[in-house]
């Protein structure tokens, strides 16, 4: 069994966390994208020692057929936890948890997708916890909303998400696995860069109205810079799949970085005629 003891402090005297980090300063990301070559599209995450992977199939038609839903696509995520995940082996059965975030990553990433353009089809999307440190909820998100880009699901955002918290009284940014276990709340959210608006919100622990607003606020411009990293990500694996070919495709692949602009929700979504 665990031995993990609680840190004698989340924030010491020079008001840095106990890692080292600075209240806003997020854990080290790497994204990739189209890791899994048997999906149709897929990411994965390292944020801290958290390690994800995430793979979509669709559209395609639904399984069982009472789902189906006539004006637009089912989106069906499902969240997993390697039983290696933790250090207290967890069992291989789905949890309640597991399927609580399930639902709670279809809810923030179902704003960002043109669902209504497949009828009667479903989009799957399959989270694989490898490594939990906190944050998995949030990591899970931001792999899926690259996974659905890299699959070309008609998105009009990425969506990033991160975890704001409270820890000795101070909030704090992305919190790893002791600040979510021993700090005094949580407040997870995901937003579309585009517009603004926020995809998921949620709250543990108890906080101020203050404290709530700017928690928000620094969860918001947290999102802006994991919203770069997601298409900094996005754009190598394209650069990666596009042939460096002739000056006489150089037009062409002007329109590639047009297009690419467009599909990831920096051009002007077209208005409905």
């Amino acid at each position: 069994m665990s031995t993990e003891k609680r840190p004698d402090a989340l924030i010491n005297a020079e008001g840095l966390r106990f890692d080292g980090r600075r209240p806003d300063e997020l854990r080290p990301i790497q994204m990739e994208v189209g890791v899994l070559k048997s999906a149709d599209g897929s990411a994965s995450i390292r944020q801290g020692k958290t390690y994800i992977l995430a793979a979509v199939y669709g559209p395609r038609e639904l399984h069982p057929r009472h789902l189906t839903l006539n004006d637009r696509a089912y989106l069906r995520c499902v969240y997993r936890m390697a039983t290696f995940s933790v250090s207290d082996r967890k069992r291989p059965a789905p949890s309640r948890r597991e399927r609580e975030i399930s639902m709670v990553i279809a809810n923030a990433l179902e704003p960002a997708l043109f669902l209504e353009d497949f009828p009667k089809a479903v989009v799957d999307v399959f989270i694989q916890v490898i490594q939990a440190d906190g944050g998995t909820r949030c990591a899970a998100i931001n792999a899926a909303s690259l996974a659905l880009a890299d699959a070309g699901i008609p998105m009009r955002s990425l969506v990033p998400a991160v975890a704001v918290g409270k820890a000795d009284g101070t909030l704090i940014v992305d919190l790893g696995d002791e600040e979510d276990k021993y700090g005094e709340g949580d407040i997870p959210l995901a937003v579309l860069p585009k517009t603004g608006e926020i995809t998921l919100l949620q709250q543990d622990g108890s906080f101020t109205r203050e404290e709530l607003l700017e928690a928000v606020q620094l969860g918001v411009n947290a999102c802006k810079y994991l919203h770069e990293l997601q298409k900094d990500a996005l754009k190598r694996a394209y650069a990666k799949r596009t042939p460096e070919d002739d000056d006489e495709d150089d037009e062409d692949d002007e329109d590639f970085e047009d297009d690419l602009e467009t599909d990831l929700g920096e051009s002007d979504l077209m208005e409905d005629e």
